[in-house]
């Protein structure tokens, strides 16, 4: 630039995902084109579609800008793909809306790892792009993989070479994948470099549906917009957390898949340490989707190695009866495990991870269980100590257990609580999928509830040297009845991490 003179640049008119994601949203136009690839098998029947038509008819999905793609294997007609799916989205209260919505569904059948079918699918969406009158590059394709891994690298190679959308003109091409993110850290490692070589990690949404759950997505305002949380929550005050998942029903005909990855793999790896992240982190300096998973990640990279003296496998009986699962088959189908986390916040605090399947109880719960009241006065330490119990599934609540004087004319001491029931305290109010949130966050270009990379890569590392163990057979899945609580051994880990379980009291939904 020469003395005394100006340089004007034109600035470019390239919107990336990145320039939303740093100065927010960015108005879109175009059309939408969602693809869901696997159209034909349970997950798109039994949670991708149900998922869009609950956004269809909540108005977040105009039938003038989206259309809707299914690709699978199976030849079927579009007419037949519909009648599939139509009784999943059965909607007694309006016909009319499910007759619309059917109405953008298209199907193109192919194989996953040929050019052939894909160019027939780029070819439908760029018809429908241009029966809207979109412009090149501005309109925005969105691929749903409700397919196995195993199949991930070549779709993603086809999306790559035939369906692509240009995003010079503020479009974008955004896929959606679901767990398992591989076996192992190994396996991740690699699934996540395969699919990192063709797309930017902006385009890639790796879906928990844990994380689109109501009371989850509430972690964040709960812990750091109310003021008395905040001096609370560290050691000082906190004798345990326990994250707990239970199923009161066995693997169902899908014990042969199910034995491929157990229940640490298929639970406790990604949803329960998703939601670890959520009650451990630190405050992040905004809510922009990076600055929460830059938060969950120093987490993960503070948890110190698993020893197998804090683990408790277990295997309901039963299990092998299953022709599709091994005589000989050391799969957890239960499995308690205490992680720490050596940071200054959360030192000597144990959390508690326990996941289970044919258990006396089906539940999801987050359960924080403070320390004992110095100078028990009282005396009533025998009756529980405070808990904060945040109720994932079913019956969504929190509640807190404290202790209150019993009425009536003595001193006497009771537990009881402090309760928000959803059910009771927001009637008339539907809480949405999990789905629904998280496909119309991926949508909107806002990753804060799927799991980055790095953060991916770290889960696995503190989850495969375990997992490596229990493959050989060196760490051992004790057997357990159906209907029962799981392994004692269990109870007697969580006495011996220091928790203090509550006789006498149980919490009952309050009744509308």
């Amino acid at each position: 630039m020469g003395s005394g003179q100006w340089h004007v640049e034109k600035r470019s008119t390239l919107r990336n995902d990145s320039f939303v994601k740093e100065y927010g949203s960015v108005p879109e136009t175009g059309c939408l084109s969602i693809v869901v690839l696997g159209a034909s098998g349970d997950l798109a029947k039994k949670k991708t579609f149900p998922a869009l038509f609950n956004l269809y008819r909540q108005g977040f999905l105009n039938p003038d800008e989206v259309h809707i793609f299914g690709y699978a294997r199976t030849k079927l007609s579009d007419e037949q793909l519909r009648d599939r799916i139509r009784g999943y989205l059965v909607d007694e209260k309006n016909a009319e809306a499910l007759s619309k919505f059917l109405k953008l569904i298209k199907y193109v059948s192919g194989p996953y790892d040929s050019e052939d079918g894909f160019q027939r699918l780029d070819n439908a969406i760029s018809e429908h792009e241009v029966s809207k009158n979109s412009s090149q590059g501005s309109s925005r394709r969105l691929f749903y993989l409700a397919l196995p891994p195993s199949v991930y690298p070549f779709v993603c190679k086809m999306i790559k070479a035939c369906c692509m959308n240009k995003s010079d003109l503020g479009g974008w091409t955004r896929i959606v994948v679901e767990k398992p993110f591989g076996k192992d850290l190994e396996s991740a490692e690699q699934l996540s470099s395969q699919i990192g070589e063709l797309f930017d990690e902006s385009q890639i949404y790796r879906i928990d549906h844990y994380l689109g759950k109501e009371l989850v997505q509430n972690m964040l305002v709960l812990r750091f917009a109310n003021r008395f949380f905040l001096p609370l929550w560290n050691r000082d005050n906190i004798e345990n957390v326990q994250i707990v998942f239970r199923e009161d029903f066995g693997t169902e005909g899908r014990g042969g898949y199910f034995d491929e990855y157990g229940i640490i793999r298929d639970i406790i790896q990604n949803h329960l340490l998703q939601v670890l992240c959520l009650v451990a982190m630190e405050k992040p300096i905004s809510l922009k989707p990076e600055h929460i998973r830059d938060e969950k990640v120093k987490v993960l990279q503070s948890v110190v190695p698993i020893t197998d003296e804090e683990v408790v496998l277990g295997q309901y009986e039963g299990y092998r009866d299953d022709p599709t699962v091994p005589d000989d088959s050391n799969t957890p189908t239960f499995a308690t495990t205490i992680l720490r986390i050596h940071n200054e916040r959360w030192e000597g605090v144990p959390f508690i991870l326990k996941a289970g399947k044919a258990l006396n109880s089906r539940k999801a719960e987050i359960r924080i269980q403070f320390k004992d009241v110095p100078g028990d006065i009282f005396r009533c330490q025998k009756q529980g100590r405070n808990e904060f119990v945040i109720r994932l599934q079913p019956s969504e609540a929190m509640y807190m257990k404290l202790t209150v004087k019993q009425p009536g004319l003595e001193m006497q001491t009771v537990q009881s609580e402090l309760d928000l029931s959803y059910g009771q305290r927001y009637q008339g109010v539907s809480i949405p999928e999990a789905y629904e949130r998280l496909i119309l966050d991926t949508i909107k270009g806002d990753q804060q509830h799927f799991v980055r990379r790095d953060e991916l890569k770290v889960a696995w590392e503190i989850f495969t040297p375990l997992l490596h163990r229990i493959d050989k057979g060196e760490v051992k899945s004790i057997p357990y009845k159906p209907g029962s609580r799981g392994p004692k051994e269990a109870d007697q880990l969580l006495e011996k991490a220091g928790y203090l379980q509550t006789h006498g009291y149980i919490w009952i939904p309050p009744t509308l």
